[in-house]
This record gives structure tokens, C-alpha cells and sequence, in this order.
């Protein structure tokens, strides 16, 4: 299995190269899977009926939502972990705090070394497409090595290596 990617030429409207097309990659996404189809193939895994695994995953739900609210981090099997987590601003003086600095709720999710490692070694499927839509490149990784021309001589495994120009490659700039 590989993991699809697509290359679109876009103008970029901000950033260094504002007014310029450049080739931006996001991940191709496929149709979201819902609960259901996700419940049977854990049924058919786990090999026990569809109405207990719903009761488990419907309790399993309910679990993490009250232990992450109630400020955990709570294991999520196979994944990593979850917790709740926000951004507000700061003040200088403790009788400045109250709940209107804060400026967003977030989950926070942090996930397991395995998983991190498995994604590392996935192969890439890149398809590129010009501004018009017509597809003019395919590229594959056999692994989950990145190709970087730039850096040849550098081992890069899946993170984002600065190029000579200070630039993230795959970034939107």
C-alpha cells in the first residue's frame, strides 16, 4: 500500500514567491469511511457480532470524551493519545487571568512511535498536475524514503529537509 499524493501547480498568492506557480503537494483523500463500515470490519477482525462491537465502540466513545474533558490524555489502541488542549493569551499581572483570554479550544493529538514508524516506511505515490488540471508526472517511492535531488548525499526519511533556499519542500508558501 502507498500513500497517494498529488502535485498541483498553483499561483501562489503569498510569500516569497508571490506571483509565481509552483507545485504544491497535499495528500490525495479518499472518501471518509463511516462508523458503520468501520464497526463491521472490526467485527469481522475481532471475530465477535456487530451489535456488541457497536456496544464497544458507542462506551469506548463516551470513555475517552469524559476522561479527555476531564483533563487526561487517554490511549487510543494502536494510534497514540488524545487530550484537550487550547491557546489563550498571556497577561502580566494574576488579577488580569480570566476565561476571555482564552482564544481556542483544541484536541491534541500525539501519536504512538509505531505508527509514526509505519508512516515513515509507507511508500509515496505522487501524481502531478498543471494549472489546467492535465496530469504531467507520476513519481513512486518503493519505501518510505524521500527522494531529495537537492541533498543527495543525505539520508532523508520522511522529514522535511530545508532546500539551500531556506524553503520546506511540500510547504505551501
Amino acid at each position: 500500500m502507498a500513500l497517494k499524493v498529488k502535485a498541483q501547480e498553483k499561483l501562489q498568492k503569498i510569500g516569497t514567491h508571490a506571483g509565481k506557480y509552483r507545485y504544491i503537494m497535499m495528500p490525495e483523500l479518499y472518501t471518509s469511511l463511516s462508523q458503520d463500515k468501520v464497526i463491521k470490519e472490526a467485527a469481522l477482525r475481532s471475530g465477535v457480532s456487530k451489535g456488541i462491537m457497536q456496544a464497544c465502540w458507542d462506551a469506548a466513545g463516551e470513555v475517552i470524551k469524559a476522561w479527555a474533558t476531564e483533563g487526561h490524555s487517554v490511549a487510543l489502541p494502536g494510534l497514540g493519545t488524545m487530550r484537550f488542549g487550547l491557546r489563550a493569551k498571556s497577561v502580566e499581572k494574576v488579577d488580569e487571568v480570566k476565561a476571555g483570554l482564552i482564544t481556542s479550544r483544541r484536541i491534541i493529538f500525539t501519536p504512538a512511535v509505531e505508527l509514526k514508524d509505519e508512516l515513515a516506511a509507507t511508500a509515496v505515490q505522487i501524481s502531478c498536475y498543471d494549472r489546467d488540471g492535465k496530469e504531467v508526472k507520476r513519481v513512486t517511492s518503493t519505501s518510505g524514503e524521500v527522494e531529495d535531488p537537492e541533498n543527495e548525499n543525505q539520508n532523508n526519511n520522511g522529514g522535511s529537509t530545508p532546500t539551500p533556499s531556506g524553503d520546506v519542500p511540500g510547504e505551501g508558501d
